[in-house]
């Protein structure tokens, strides 16, 4: 019997690293045709930039600021069948940089019952527990159907026509809590109209009267994830401020890695193997533009075949007595038969 029912990770999670043309270029090699791409120019300074099949290909949102949705013709321009294309746009293909993509797939796009707020487009997969919502806003404390048929284990929220930030949930936190990702602020623990104090549950996502996520009339979008049995992996470490850092367990090999320290001011810190994950991490930072950071001693880091360990005492990673979320998707899962597609995890 095999460990995790998802025998390839990258049916429904994909890293890919490429280079810009300056003209329209095909990125292939993801594994699925993505619902949700997140990519970003390793290589400098551009924003950090988002695309999923509900919104529809050239309708950006950039995760590290809180500008309403806008519409760039020329970064990403279609989704294919293993990846998808981009166009001529700095932002997401110049010409000699580097680029990384972040690749989820959704899945069904059917209707979805219950919930006082019916969303006007749906894309959920109950397989990698993941799912995209966009919903109108009602100014009213209210509930959204989330059809993953278990319960969530992180929310990602943002405004599509107005400014306010990207609101983050994770399992972790009460329904009072929640942090920004878009900022490198601490966790607000006091802030109960988000979610009408409530966390969600197997059926529903609760949203309340605050403007950044439900004012009337206004039109958002939710990422939702619920873990995963070795493949998708949410949850939060204390650390420990020494050099030999806590080991995290995942259940899986991870192809990506979010971090945040909830209780103080810090980075939110994406890391996969893909950029020398092993060993050293090149931190990119979902809050700011920053080109990718040289490996050194205060990203030096293990990965293994059932999650990762910290090496460093650095107070965005490891402070002591700090806790910290953690969001981990997989690269190869544990599965225990090979013959019926399985791609087995390798150790380290």
């Amino acid at each position: 019997m095999a460990y995790s029912a998802i025998k390839k990770s990258n049916v429904y999670f994909n890293t890919i690293l490429y280079t810009g043309t300056g003209s329209s270029n095909s990125i292939t090699g993801v594994g699925h045709q993505p619902d949700w791409v997140w990519l970003k120019q390793r290589s400098g300074t551009e924003n950090h930039n988002s695309f999923d099949s509900l919104r529809g290909v050239t309708t950006r949102l950039s995760p590290n600021r809180n500008n309403a949705e806008d519409t760039q013709a020329q970064q990403l321009t279609a989704f294919g069948t293993d990846g998808f294309t981009v166009g001529t746009d700095n932002g997401a293909n110049q010409n000699g940089q580097t680029y990384v993509s972040w690749n989820w797939k959704a899945g069904t796009t059917s209707a979805i019952s219950g919930g006082s707020i019916t969303p006007t487009a749906v894309s959920i997969n109950t397989t990698s527990g993941f799912g995209i919502y966009a919903y109108t806003g009602t100014g009213s404390n209210g509930t959204i159907a989330h059809g993953l048929g278990g319960t969530p284990d992180a929310l990602i929220i943002k405004s599509r026509t107005q400014t306010p930030s990207w609101i983050f949930w994770c399992n972790d936190f009460n329904g009072r809590t929640r942090m920004v990702l878009d900022s490198n602020s601490a966790a607000n623990s006091n802030q109960p109209y988000a979610f009408n104090d409530a966390v969600p549950t197997s059926t529903v996502v609760n949203i309340g009267t605050d403007t950044d996520t439900n004012a009337s009339g206004q039109n958002y979008i939710m990422y939702v994830f619920k873990n995963v049995k070795g493949y998708c992996k949410i949850g939060t470490y204390n650390g420990n401020g020494d050099t030999e850092g806590p080991f995290i367990y995942t259940g899986f090999k991870p192809n990506f890695v979010m971090t945040k320290k909830i209780g103080g001011t810090a980075d939110w810190l994406i890391r996969d193997p893909n950029r020398d994950f092993n060993g050293q991490w090149r931190d990119l930072y979902a809050n700011s533009t920053y080109a990718e950071t040289a490996p050194d001693a205060n990203t030096e880091s293990d990965i293994y075949s059932n999650g990762f360990k910290l090496r460093m005492s650095h107070s965005n990673h490891n402070q002591s007595g700090e806790p910290y979320m953690f969001m981990a998707f997989a690269k190869d899962p544990f599965v225990a038969d090979e013959t019926t597609n399985g791609v087995p995890t390798t150790a380290n």
